[in-house]
């Protein structure tokens, strides 16, 4: 099973950690998305957005990380834990999985993808953003160990990924109880934590490279 990605990257992040998850052992493929790596014709076939990351599972392609950790539960998991099968608490693992996507994770990249890659100034607006975005996730884990219930769930794995490259910039957590306590937790028990904490170091770097040219 070939495994297009970057280690940076927190997306890619969330599916080593899923597969790490489930069992799965991938063949990992670093695409160089800065050299232009993801447009050569032979993984535009497999790919036709050429994006990252991307799973090539013997000739079924699937790409769009959090579509790749269903997947992976689906198709490998050894039961349902990481995604469940019941309709309502799915539909909350679904939530917290496009809540990342289009809240969280976005939030980050509009805040420090122009000031790292445009050398642009940081937009207060922009930081007002994501902390109403960790309000929000501090909200959803009232109560609660897991972001999407009482277990583990590709939403944390996901959500992981993400908070632990905000923390890799330095953002603190120190004003959202909910989410600093999960955090603390859920690297304790994330498989392939090690990987993933790696990664979002490597993701500083990177950016770091990025603002000084």
């Amino acid at each position: 099973m070939d495994f297009y990605y970057l280690p940076a990257s927190a997306p890619c992040r969330s599916v080593l950690m899923t597969a790490a998850g489930v069992g799965v052992k991938l063949n990992k493929k670093i695409l160089n998305t800065i050299k232009q790596e993801q447009m050569t014709p032979e993984f535009i076939k497999i790919n036709p957005q050429h994006t990252i990351p991307t799973l090539d599972d013997n000739g079924f392609s699937v790409w769009e990380s959090r579509a790749i950790l269903i997947y992976l539960v689906e198709q490998y998991g050894k039961n349902d834990a990481l995604y469940p099968k019941d309709p309502k608490q799915r539909a909350v693992v679904n939530q917290r999985l496009y809540f990342d996507m289009g809240t969280l994770y976005q939030s980050f990249a509009d805040y420090y993808y122009p000031q790292y890659i445009a050398n642009a100034p940081a937009n207060p607006e922009h930081y007002k953003k994501m902390e109403t975005a960790f309000s929000f996730l501090n909200t959803f884990l009232e109560g609660q160990q897991y972001v999407a219930g009482n277990q583990l769930t590709i939403a944390d794995l996901a959500i992981l990924a993400s908070v632990s490259t905000f923390v890799a910039m330095d953002f603190k957590l120190d004003n959202y109880a909910n989410v600093s306590k999960w955090y603390a937790h859920a690297k304790k028990v994330a498989p392939g934590w090690a990987e993933n904490e790696k990664g979002a170091s490597e993701f500083k770097a990177v950016m770091e490279t990025l603002r000084k040219k």
